[in-house]
């Protein structure tokens, strides 16, 4: 069978403050997405990366008494390291100083020139989403921005526009025939209102004397790219557009996952780029929502801010991968509390799946002498889970693998193994540790691109039909009540 080349993009976090939960929950939904095309044999490129340019981190680098490109170093450093230790599997990582993408984003201006123009104008302007903003959105918001609680600046000035009008019938049509499908609904119904509403050229640069730090635009040293333009570019530029063979091979993306606060960007301005670069549009986009602390937004003056490495270091890795794929934003916004995180942890990973494994392993090794023999199907339909899964549904998908962990203790409670082993039906009894250890290895496999480590581990114990021993003392999840989270400073 043909190998089918899968590309998945993370958005590019914006490299002006440190990680945040946030950005670990964007990381690990694209990695189970990636994970679970290369196991079911896809070849997969992967990339995510940081966005480095712009005002807010030159402000940043100067607050901090470094020069923007080693204050930008550092904060990338960081979230490289971050990905690295919550397990994420990216292939590539794209930073916008990064020379190949700076040369590359300069070529996609120039293929662009067509639908490129200069003027004047006066508008409203976020410092902090570094955005020009409507008169609409601006009564909506009553001239504040709601995410930085500042209210929008006036500038006047004189910057490069991209005729972004000129593509809107064209997106809308690929939105609503989902040849750009958008996902969930929710998010394609909410990009489908904005453009109906009007989709304005938009500007694509800033005078350099506001804005230095940036990539400059060709042939005009008085203006650099706008930061959010150039930015979502990578997902090409990291490809090698265009004229490189992962370009040609990889491209369009599969999918590409962001969160909601940058739907419009990735919806409406990304594809109309595209389209106008005469090139495909992505497959899908994934729109996953935000996380809250018991109902509040998670903010360091509230001092309620999650650290994702704290869970991991804690709980473990999977631990914390579970969670949030089962009761994360994976579709809508979710709710976050210690409490909730524990009896997870402790009464589903812990009672359920980590029970399950120890009884079989142990039945095993006490009546069998740790050699079960030949292991039969288990035979499920995991159709449900597939379907999940491949439509960036982990919360249904780990429901569906659940539906088995509970029914395999039940099995083993009807079954009654230990009172099967006093009759001295040994050919029987081999038959429902057989059966069992069956379960657990189709469990072990679905839950390989979710939790890795823990699939890993009880495919690595089980697979063969003998109990390896060493492995069998360890216990997949110590329980763990009553964790203080460490403070947070302000």
């Amino acid at each position: 069978m043909t190998k089918k080349n899968f590309y998945i993009t993370t958005a590019i976090p914006y490299v002006n403050g440190n990680p945040h939960i946030g950005h670990a929950i964007l990381h690990l939904y694209a990695d189970a997405i990636a994970r679970y095309h290369r196991h079911i044999g896809d070849n997969v490129l992967f990339s995510s990366g940081t966005d480095e340019h712009g005002g807010k981190i030159a402000e940043a680098a100067e607050k901090a008494g470094k020069k923007p490109k080693e204050f930008t170093d550092e904060v990338s450093a960081t979230f490289r390291s971050g990905i690295k230790k919550l397990g994420i599997s990216n292939d590539k990582f794209i930073r916008t100083t990064d020379p190949a993408h700076e040369q590359r984003a300069q070529i996609v201006w120039k293929h662009l020139e067509k639908d490129i123009y200069k003027k004047s104008y006066t508008a409203l302007y976020c410092v902090g989403c570094e955005e020009f903003k409507t008169e609409t959105v601006a009564k909506e918001t009553n001239g504040v921005c709601p995410l930085h609680n500042r209210p929008y600046d006036t500038l006047q000035e004189e910057n490069y526009f991209f005729r972004l009008s000129t593509y809107a019938d064209k997106i809308k049509q690929a939105i609503e025939s989902d040849a750009f499908t958008i996902t969930p609904k929710s998010r394609k119904h909410e990009i489908l209102s904005v453009i109906k509403e009007g989709l304005q050229d938009v500007s694509v640069s800033r005078p350099t004397e506001k804005i230095s730090w940036g990539i400059p635009v060709p042939g005009d040293p008085t203006q650099t790219m706008y930061v959010w333009f150039e930015a979502l570019l990578n997902y090409i530029t990291v490809l090698g557009y265009p004229e490189h063979k992962d370009f040609t091979t990889f491209w369009p993306a599969n999918v590409q996952v962001i969160g909601k606060d940058i739907l419009r960007f990735h919806a409406a301005i990304w594809p109309g780029i595209l389209l106008a670069l005469d090139v495909p549009l992505p497959k899908t986009l994934y729109v996953h929502g935000f996380i809250t602390n018991a109902g509040q937004k998670m903010s360091k003056t509230l001092g309620n801010v999650v650290d994702p490495l704290e869970i991991v270091d804690t709980y473990g890795l999977d631990a914390f991968r579970y969670y949030f794929l089962r009761y994360g934003p994976s579709i809508d916004d979710a709710d976050f509390t210690w409490e909730r995180f524990e009896n997870a942890y402790n009464n589903e990973l812990a009672n359920e799946l980590g029970n399950a494994l120890n009884r079989i392993v142990s039945m095993i090794n006490r009546y069998l002498d740790g050699v079960v023999g030949v292991i039969p199907e288990a035979g499920h339909d995991n159709g449900e889970y597939h379907k999940a899964v491949a439509g960036c549904r982990f919360d249904i998908a780990l429901s569906e693998v659940w539906e088995q962990v509970r029914g395999l203790n039940q099995y083993i409670d009807e079954q009654k193994p230990w009172d099967i082993a006093k009759s001295d039906d040994s050919e029987h009894l081999r038959e429902v540790l057989a059966y069992s250890v069956a379960c657990l290895l189709e469990i072990a496999d679905l839950l390989l691109p979710l939790l890795p480590q823990t699939a890993a581990k009880m495919i690595d114990m089980l697979h063969d039909g003998i109990i390896k021993e060493a492995l069998a003392k360890e216990t997949l999840f110590p329980k763990i009540y009553n964790h203080t989270p460490a403070p947070v400073r302000a």
